[in-house]
């Protein structure tokens, strides 16, 4: 536990210096590293941020798995619009795939201190994409530079929910991948975000007892491992049980390759995970990925920066909002 305080104080010595440095690198493309310098007054905006989700970590470490979970529910829908965030009656929050989505009150925080400096400048969209990063680099990730000047959507309706299932089969969610923009290779590497978070028995069930309706476990599964899991997932009580998406056994949260090193020894807990270490499209990747953390971690903020592009607003489209759970319009 003493280790563990040390690296995170550490971790936040050197977030310090990074963010310090944004005004110095260069912007570049549609989307641009440093988008706001100079235009928040003398704020820098990431830095803002970058406090409200410092302040949630230090309470709940678990709020990394929350918002890259939160990245990825929301750029699969409309794009990277912050179009999860909007309340109202069957927008995105109601679609069934989204009810366990959480860490919006780190958003709301961290939008509201922005108005009272700037008002109607910072889009929502781009403060989920910086806020994930920096959960990110607290939790064990490399820093990884974020694009913004993303502009919010107009558009949150649940029936246009259809988020890749973790039922899919890998041919399946390779193409839902694909559909985005994104590469196995990418696939690959955000799965590995399960290194963190949870998940509920409801959705390995079939895994345990009745895997391709044949009455069995599934075979690819590490017996110790369904063992484990039936007694925390008992058939007849499923209910909302918590699990770990990543088996390791030290139980500690962090964002490192130790999810490759278990899927390869069946130790996968959803589906999808397990067929990436055994499917030839995507096994040698997951074999490299296991043997280098580093190689990992430099990847993994490679497929985020990716992700947090996918059919942005910019310019004059969509909106500004003054609050994140309201369009203006």
């Amino acid at each position: 536990m003493v280790a563990l305080t040390m690296k995170l104080s550490m971790k936040l010595a050197l977030l310090e210096l990074l963010l310090m440095s944004l005004s110095i690198i260069p912007s570049y493309g549609v989307l641009q590293v440093g988008f706001y310098n100079g235009k928040c007054n003398t704020t820098n905006v990431e830095k803002i941020v970058s406090k409200v989700v410092k302040k949630h970590f230090i309470r709940d470490r678990f709020i990394t798995a929350a918002l890259v979970r939160m990245q990825f529910h929301d750029c699969f829908v409309h794009g990277c619009d912050a179009s999860i965030l909007i309340d109202g009656n069957q927008t995105e929050k109601d679609a069934l795939s989204n009810g366990s989505v959480k860490g919006f009150e780190v958003i709301d925080e961290a939008k509201a201190t922005l108005e009272k400096i700037c008002p109607g400048v910072v889009s929502c969209a781009d403060i989920i994409v910086i806020a994930a990063r920096v959960s990110v680099f607290l939790d064990g990730g490399k820093w990884y530079h974020v694009q913004t000047g993303r502009r919010d959507g107009l558009i949150s309706q649940a029936s246009d929910v259809d988020l890749p299932s973790p039922y899919l089969s890998i041919s399946e969610t390779i193409q839902a991948f694909a559909k985005k923009g994104l590469s196995i290779q990418d696939m690959v590497l955000l799965l590995g975000g399960h290194s963190v978070g949870m998940t509920h028995c409801t959705f390995i069930q079939d895994r345990l007892y009745n895997f391709q309706h044949s009455g069995k476990t599934d075979q690819t599964m590490n017996p110790t491992l369904a063992q484990f899991l039936k007694r925390r997932c008992p058939k007849d009580k499923i209910g909302q049980v918590l699990i770990p998406l990543n088996s390791k056994t030290n139980n500690v949260n962090l964002i490192d390759n130790s999810f490759y090193k278990q899927i390869l020894v069946g130790r996968g807990i959803l589906q999808i995970d397990q067929e990436i270490a055994l499917d030839s499209r995507t096994s040698d990747f997951v074999k490299e990925l296991a043997k280098n953390n580093n190689t990992f971690l430099a990847k993994f903020g490679e497929a985020m920066v990716k992700m947090g592009a996918i059919e942005v607003l910019t310019g004059e489209q969509g909106e500004i909002r003054r609050s994140c759970n309201s369009s203006l319009r």
